[in-house]
């Protein structure tokens, strides 16, 4: 339980830390970087890398600077995962282009922006360290470390509307998506590019089209996203059986784990 404890301190420091950095001193960063590099997506990876800078070292210091990138779970990124990744979206991709008109607006920033840095900062963030340390190197099982992990993704997506229906609607859709990028992560043996494909198209198809100006979308929308929803689980775990791969998660890993 030492282990545990010392991991959950260097969690909860790390995080406050880069929690202050991104609301103080850091806030306006991207704008100040951009007046120097003039170029606003390579300003805004810079300040997510600068504001992550306590939770890099916190994963270090967990590890003692050793395999930092494979804690993380940044392997190799696979075709095998890209695919799986791309079919599982695709009801998303085909039921937004019948459903609604394609963006005119959209820029190359906004998708740099919002669906491949988003992507991969927010995964490496929320997967990669703060519940991939939790569940990964600690007892605690995986729903106390999902839901505490995924409770505090969705809360940073409130700024996304000031209607509570609407909060409330964009706080649950969140949630749910972290839980289930959460337990892909998991599955898909803790290689961090499964959630990372996953989030960047799911972003991608969402942006491309006129869906919505937040996370949460109208019923057209969740329609469409819950079928993916579905056919990531139902991929999964055909791929796991048809490989003879237990689930990991299990009755032994769901509350807290017997094997740590």
């Amino acid at each position: 339980m030492k282990k545990t404890t010392i991991i959950i301190i260097i969690l909860s420091l790390s995080y406050c830390i880069h929690f202050l950095l991104s609301n103080t001193i850091f806030s306006n960063l991207t704008t100040t970087l951009n007046k120097y590099l003039h170029h606003i997506s390579l300003s805004y990876f810079i300040k997510c890398l600068l504001v992550g800078m306590p939770l890099f070292l916190g994963v270090g210091l967990i590890h003692n600077f050793k395999n930092f990138f494979d804690s993380l779970g940044l392997k190799k990124p696979s075709i095998t995962l890209f695919y799986f990744s791309l079919i599982s979206t695709f009801p998303m991709l085909i039921g937004y282009y019948l459903t609604f008109d394609f963006n005119s607006e959209i820029t190359i920033t906004a998708i740099i922006n919002g669906a491949i840095i988003a992507a991969f900062i927010e995964e490496i963030i929320f997967r990669g360290i703060l519940f991939g340390q939790l569940f990964r190197f600690t007892k605690i099982g995986f729903l106390p470390t999902v839901i505490f992990s995924s409770l505090i993704f969705a809360t940073g997506h409130l700024y996304q509307s000031n209607d509570l229906i609407i909060l409330l609607g964009i706080f649950f859709t969140t949630l749910l998506g972290g839980i289930l990028f959460s337990w892909v992560y998991v599955e898909w043996n803790f290689n961090l590019w499964s959630s990372i494909f996953l989030h960047l198209l799911m972003n991608l198809f969402w942006l491309l089209f006129s869906v919505s100006s937040n996370a949460f979308g109208n019923i057209y929308a969740n329609i469409f996203r819950i079928v993916t929803i579905f056919l990531i689980i139902f991929l999964t775990i055909l791929y796991k059986r048809k490989n003879k791969i237990p689930l990991k998660i299990n009755k032994d890993t769901i509350w807290f784990k017997k094997t740590k």
